[in-house]
């Protein structure tokens, strides 16, 4: 029997490599077979082999992941290994526990969805495998596993879980199927006999356990007992006192090693130690690497041998670890991306990023691409990230809510969508149907909505911004829009495998090219495949569970995908043809373990994420796993501490990385970063810091204090300037004159929001245009109003919520106004909805004054009065007697000088806003001035004051400025964020101005 271990300093897998090849030289290779715990073990076994052999010719033993288990490639147990009944599909048994979760009656407070159905069956499935990895009968532990004292609800839980020890079982033997855990233990448990029976000809060995189920544990003990078996453990801990040993937590890294050998009935004193003094080229570095081991060790004490960290005041040796406390994620992934890019600089080095954050791994991978380096990310990436994924779920997201503007564009713009063109002019098409129809408040739901909203729009638009991608007609588009998508629109519910096949017909509808079908673009590639296959199991298996609806299929296809990681090496970022960097990877901890490297970055070391939070799960609580003789959940600490140990002596320079803010919250450093820096300051010491944070300070952060910039003063030649505005428009002239520069000079427009909700503006067309019917129609009274405010609010096409809170409102305007008009004189003249104009000659060109006036009323003494409908909010009198609000101001000086066509010239009596909201007060009434003597003086000076302001613009000097009146600054500007006002306006209030 050959018990061994390899230090933890040492590259394992190549050691065991050279060992292999070096002890077989004249012995028979036939039989020859090494075990390894899983796949990516053998993948990095078989790649030692290759490196040590470097070129020459060598017959390998059958590397053989033990882990996952495959008939196809494993076939260990000869005839006893077909005599198990197959195992179940995973789909297929998630698809059914997800059926019998859903048909659960008063367990759950209330009736679930299968999105949330799915991962509890899921959950279901997870501890049917932790009991059978540990050979625990849940039909017999179950029962007993709640005591009295425990909360009702978990006693209704454990009648729930009659599934997994009644229903379950049931459907597993009327089907011939087995458990794909239990299987393997059977299988296991076979082979293990077999060979006790009958030990194997050739070389046997077993590397790289840590841990293992009982029945791996069985195999682990047959290959001891072979004639020439080797078990060979990486980095045991034999050092450790006995007394601390025997009463590891599970917590701790080497508690697995404690469980495997107690399962296998062996000491640590039969353990030999495997170090090859031959290998070791630098002495340096391994002399650092051993003491390295030693401050692991010392650091990873157990609560009962924490008395060794005072032993000695001792400095510690620190050589090769640095920290890099990050204030965030982006901060720590930019910092790790410099860090790595540094270490290829130099010739042969070799560099990788361990994390368990995907996250973290990703933002990493995007900051490499900075600097050209596309990296390893072997830990794969997650389906329900892959472009097609996405597809589907914005596809069905769409489809869900109607092809509203925010879900329609978002698929539309999606690279793989390209409705029979390009994809390049599919999106240019997108974009014009954006500006065109989908901007503003949306257009009624489906694809009859959208080619109504497209009638009533002026399709000759200017299209230069889309070049060289070229828009095509948009009725042609939406055509073959709804030719792919209408099948699933509105299509009710339907069983699963029907509802998913509509789903990818339409998608294949959607990528197909003039050059490639649908088929091909949505399928290509290992994710592609991957995706193919996993929908595949779902029309297969789902025809169990019950009809679905549109609404859920996107949260189910996540919940769906949750965990499922696609390995490939897809092009990272759409760099076609980059080819990945040979000394760059990102490892997920499973993918780290045996590895070695020069440089390695721990990322990640939060709470929560490196080690994960413990979760016993929804379904048994802590105590009720005990009872059930179910793993507690701190095993999986113990396992991520292993992880880390492992990585932390996996390299000669190790970063240890975490960030003081996760999402927006503050984030708790990992508990071994907290013992490693209590232990060192027991002695006066601190990790170095890594100096990659102040790299990314001094490329991404401008040099000196920050200078805020000046206010914009454009000065455009007077010629651009314009020589027409609105009256509405001279009080943002007044106010905030860049807003009038950006509109008419620069031509810019703000683009209206996605979805925009009906404002007070769009109520205000409503009650501008019903007031103005009304009138005209001859004021037939309060039901005659409600009718022509009622047709004008259906005629805008509201969503019908909106709609119906809006209904009552404008109906309480119509009561006011009836109100109102039955109080006031009738005038002799009225008119609504008037156009006038008003010329001004300064010296450089004539300039030109427009107005629309909502009412004008000329009385029998010859007087007029304006009035001005307002839905939002009055201007304040003394802004009106100041000139700041001189709408009706101009309009009344328009009058005066018979700027309106349809009415004579007149002085005006009075001007009047109308403030209509609905609400509780229904409206009000604002005349202005104060004094009605005033009204002549405020409409001179208002005249004199346009003229002024015209001349003063017509001075190529004057510069049209952003908000030159800190106390008159318009409510809101289209133009701020252009103006960068945030920026500047903080400025001039810090400094007093």
């Amino acid at each position: 029997m050959i018990l061994a271990t390899i230090p933890a300093d040492r590259s394992f897998l190549d050691d065991v490599a050279r060992r292999w090849l070096r002890e077989t030289a004249e012995q028979d290779q036939a039989h020859a077979l090494i075990l390894v715990p899983g796949r990516r073990a053998a993948r990095n076994l078989t790649e030692a082999f290759l490196r040590c052999l470097d070129g020459k010719a060598a017959l390998l033993p059958r590397i053989l992941p033990v882990g996952d288990l495959s008939e196809d490639d494993l076939a260990l147990s000869g005839v006893e290994a077909f005599s198990f009944p197959p195992a179940v599909d995973p789909l297929r048994r998630l698809s059914v526990l997800a059926a019998l979760v859903l048909q659960a009656k008063g367990v759950f407070s209330a009736e679930l969805t299968l999105e949330q159905a799915w991962p509890l069956a899921s959950a279901l499935a997870e501890l049917m495998d932790d009991a059978e990895r540990v050979g625990v009968d849940l039909r017999e532990r179950l029962p007993d596993a709640a005591e009295p004292r425990f909360a009702d609800h978990w006693h209704k839980t454990l009648q729930f879980l009659h599934i997994v020890t009644e229903a379950w079982p049931a459907w597993l033997e009327e089907t011939g199927l087995m458990n794909p855990v239990a299987r393997q233990v059977s299988v296991l448990k076979a082979q293990a006999e077999r060979w006790t029976q009958a030990p194997p000809e050739g070389r046997l060995w077993a590397v790289g356990f840590t841990d293992g189920m009982f029945a791996v544990c069985a195999i682990l003990r047959a290959v001891l007992d072979a004639p020439q078996g080797c078990v060979v453990l990486p980095g045991v801990d034999l050092d450790l006192s006995e007394g601390l040993w025997e009463t590891l937590p599970e917590s701790h890294p080497q508690s697995g090693f404690r469980r495997l050998l107690n399962d296998l009935g062996v000491s640590r004193e039969t353990i030999t130690v495997w170090d090859d003094a031959a290998a070791h080229r630098d002495v340096a570095s391994r002399e650092a690497l051993q003491s390295r081991i030693a401050l692991a060790s010392l650091m990873m004490r157990p609560m009962e041998g924490l008395s060794a960290w005072a032993e000695s005041n001792a400095p510690l040796p620190l050589t090769g670890l640095t920290r890099l406390d990050a204030a965030d994620q982006q901060q720590e992934a930019i910092s790790i991306a410099m860090i790595l890019r540094e270490a290829v600089e130099r010739p042969g080095k070799t560099a990788s990023l361990v994390t368990p954050d995907r996250a973290l791994a990703r933002r990493v991978s995007t900051e490499l691409l900075r600097y050209g380096i596309v990296a390893d990310d072997s830990a794969g990436e997650a389906l329900a990230l892959s472009p097609a994924a996405i597809l589907l779920r914005l596809l069905a997201e769409a489809a869900a809510d109607d092809l509203s503007p925010v879900a329609l564009l978002a698929l539309l713009k999606h690279p793989l969508v390209a409705l029979g063109s390009t994809p390049g002019n599919c999106r240019a098409t997108a974009r014009r149907l954006e500006r065109l129809v989908l901007r503003g408040p949306a257009p009624p739901p489906g694809m009859k909505g959208l080619q109504q909203a497209l009638e009533r729009q002026d399709q000759t638009e200017a299209e230069s911004a889309d070049r060289p991608d070229q828009a095509e007609p948009l009725d042609l588009f939406l055509d073959r829009l709804s030719e792919a998508v209408s099948p699933l629109l509105r299509c009710g519910a339907l069983p699963l495998p029907d509802l998913l096949t509509r789903l990818i017909q339409a998608a294949e509808a959607l990528t197909g090219t003039q050059e490639q079908p649908g088929e091909e673009r949505l399928w290509m590639g290992a994710e592609g495949h991957a995706l193919s296959r996993h929908l595949a199991g779902l029309m297969t298996y789902g025809e169990v569970l019950p009809p679905q609806s549109l609404a859920g299929l996107p949260a189910f296809l996540l919940a769906s995908m949750a965990g499922k990681m696609v390995f490939g090496q897809r092009v990272l970022q759409g760099r076609d043809g980059e080819a990945l960097h040979p000394r760059v990877s990102i490892l997920g901890v499973l993918e780290a373990r045996l590895q070695f490297a020069d440089l390695v970055i721990l990322g990640g070391l939060n709470e929560g994420i490196w080690p994960p939070a413990t979760d016993p799960g929804p379904w048994l609580s802590r105590p009720m796993r005990t009872r059930a003789g179910l793993p507690s959940p701190e095993r999986q600490i113990g396992t991520a501490a292993h992880d880390f140990t492992t990585a932390f002596l996996s390299g000669k320079e190790i970063v240890l990385s975490s960030a003081a803010r996760r999402d927006g919250a503050p984030a708790v450093p990992a508990r071994w970063l907290v013992r490693l820096d209590a232990l060192l300051e027991g002695r006066g010491q601190t990790l170095p810091v890594h100096p990659a944070l102040h790299w990314q300070a001094a490329m991404d952060q401008p040099a000196g204090p920050a200078r805020p910039v000046s206010p914009p003063e454009p000065r455009p030649p007077v010629a651009l300037r314009p020589r027409r505005l609105s009256v509405t428009e001279i009080d943002s002239w007044l106010r905030d004159p860049y807003a009038i520069y950006a509109r008419h000079v620069l031509k810019l427009r703000a683009l209206p929001a996605l979805e925009e909700a009906a404002d007070r503006s769009d109520i205000g067309v409503v009650v501008h245009d019903g007031l103005d019917l009304w009138l005209k129609e001859g004021q037939k009274g309060g039901r005659a109003l409600h009718g022509c405010l009622l047709k004008m609010l259906e005629d805008r096409e509201l969503r019908p919520a909106l709609a119906a809170w809006w209904r009552p409102r404008v109906l309480r305007i119509a009561d006011w106004v009836c109100e109102r008009e039955a109080q006031r004189e009738r005038p002799v003249l009225l008119k609504t909805e008037q156009k006038g104009t008003l010329t001004l000659t300064p010296p450089y060109a004539p300039f030109r004054l427009t107005a629309r006036a909502d009412r004008i009323e000329i009385a029998q003494d010859g007087r007029a009065t304006i009035i001005d409908y307002k839905t939002g909010t009055l201007p304040k009198v003394s802004d009106v007697e100041a000139g700041w609000s001189s709408q009706l101001v101009l309009e009344a000086a328009m009058l005066r000088l018979g700027g309106f066509a349809d009415l004579p010239a007149a002085e005006t009596a009075s001007l009047l806003y109308w403030r209509l909201t609905g609400d509780r007060h229904r409206g009000e009434e604002l005349s202005v001035p104060k004094k009605p003597g005033d009204l002549d003086g405020l409409v001179d000076s208002a005249l004199d004051r346009l003229r002024r302001r015209v001349e003063i613009f017509d001075d190529p000097n004057t510069a049209y400025r952003s908000h030159p009146h800190p106390d008159y600054v318009p409510r809101y500007s289209d133009y701020a964020h252009l103006a960068r006002v945030s920026e500047w306006s903080a400025a001039r209030e810090e400094g007093g101005e």
